[in-house]
């Protein structure tokens, strides 16, 4: 059974209740119930993790090697930022898929640009909670080619 680890970051606590007009109005509780009930439904062991510190996501990273099969991320605003949570994706060789509920290429200047998108297995971006969706049913159906 693959091990996924769905990681959320920065002010993805506050969903449903944060800018719902961009980011839904799906919870975060609620979004990780049904990524672990689909999971179960696809044979995926699935484990969701959210922080709002930079430093606990690379410690969170950094655990997830050789415990994880796959890591699907939101990183939030440290998307455009964080040259450190891409050096932990880099260095844990597990691979990820980059997701985010809004489509940042129809944002601000500042968030058509990410650190993690070049080096990620893939970026699905705009289809709310659906993005992560997405990336859930690309994993179960994910063979050894994933890097």
């Amino acid at each position: 059974m693959k091990r996924v680890l769905v990681m959320h970051g920065p002010n993805l606590n506050l969903l449903g209740k944060r800018e719902p007009e961009i980011y839904g109005r799906t919870t975060l509780y609620r979004l990780n119930r049904m990524l672990e009930e689909l999971g179960e439904k696809l044979g995926l062991d699935v484990v969701t993790y959210q922080s709002n510190s930079e430093g606990e996501l690379v410690e969170a990273v950094h655990a997830a090697r050789g415990r994880f099969d796959f890591i699907i991320i939101n990183p939030g605003a440290l998307t455009h930022t964080s040259i450190a949570l891409r050096d932990a994706l880099l260095a844990a060789e597990v691979p990820f898929i980059e997701v985010h509920l809004s489509n940042v290429f129809a944002r601000e200047e500042m968030r058509k640009r990410s650190t993690l998108s070049d080096v990620a297995k893939g970026v699905i971006s705009g289809f709310g909670v659906h993005s992560y969706i997405m990336a859930l049913r690309f994993v179960a159906g994910a063979d050894g080619e994933t890097k």
